[in-house]
C-alpha cells in the first residue's frame, strides 16, 4: 500500500505543480500585456507656456512638435495674432510681416474680412511663436502638440525634461490628443 500511497502523492503533487504553473502563466501573461501597453508623449495645451524649447530640445531636427490649429475656436480674422507680427507694416503675406520664421502658416482668403489659416507641418519647427501670438492677441486656437507619427518616443523626452510648465507627459497610446476646443487631432475641426 505504501507504493500506492506514494503514487497518489506523486500524482497529487504533479496536479498541484501543474495548477501552480498555469496560474503563474496566466498572471505573467496579464502582467506582460499590461506592461506592453504603448505609452506616448503628449503636450497639455492648457499648461504650455509657449517657451520655444520644443524647437530646440527635441532629438529630431526639425522637432516632432508641430503647431495645431483648432479651427472651431478660430475667428478667421484678417488681423491674426498668430500669423502677423505685432506692429506689422501691412496686412499681407510679405515675409517681414509674418510671425512664423519658416512661413509654416499659410493664409487663404475666404471672403471679406475672413481668412483661413493652415499649418504646413513640413515647415513647422515647433518654435511656438505663432502660438504665443495667437494666445496674446487672439483666442488661442493655435497650440503645440507632439505628432506621434513623427516622434521616436524616447524613453526620456528631452523636451519634457526642460519644459518649465511640466506640460509634456506620458499617456497611453489609446488616449486622444489634447486639443483645445474638445476635438481630437486628425478629426475634422
Amino acid at each position: 500500500m505504501s507504493k500506492l500511497q506514494s503514487r497518489r502523492q506523486f500524482i497529487s503533487g504533479c496536479a498541484r505543480y501543474s495548477l501552480g504553473l498555469t496560474i503563474a502563466g496566466v498572471i505573467g501573461f496579464s502582467l506582460t500585456n499590461a506592461s506592453s501597453q504603448q505609452w506616448l508623449w503628449q503636450i497639455d495645451p492648457f499648461k504650455c507656456t509657449n517657451c520655444g524649447r520644443c524647437a530646440t530640445h527635441c532629438v529630431l531636427n526639425p522637432s516632432a512638435v508641430k503647431c495645431v490649429h483648432a479651427y472651431a475656436l478660430c475667428g478667421y480674422c484678417d488681423l491674426c495674432g498668430g500669423y502677423l507680427k505685432p506692429g506689422h507694416i501691412a496686412r499681407n503675406t510679405a515675409a517681414e510681416n509674418q510671425l512664423c520664421p519658416t512661413a509654416a502658416i499659410e493664409r487663404k482668403f475666404i471672403e471679406e474680412p475672413y481668412y483661413e489659416y493652415h499649418i504646413n507641418e513640413e515647415l513647422c519647427i515647433g518654435c511656438a511663436k505663432c502660438v504665443e501670438g495667437c494666445s496674446s492677441f487672439g483666442n488661442g486656437s493655435l497650440h503645440l502638440q507632439i505628432r506621434q507619427d513623427i516622434c521616436v518616443n524616447c524613453n526620456e523626452c528631452a523636451i519634457a525634461r526642460v519644459c518649465p510648465s511640466d506640460a509634456i507627459k506620458r499617456v497611453p497610446a489609446d488616449e486622444p490628443y489634447l486639443i483645445k476646443g474638445g476635438f481630437e487631432l486628425g478629426q475634422t475641426l
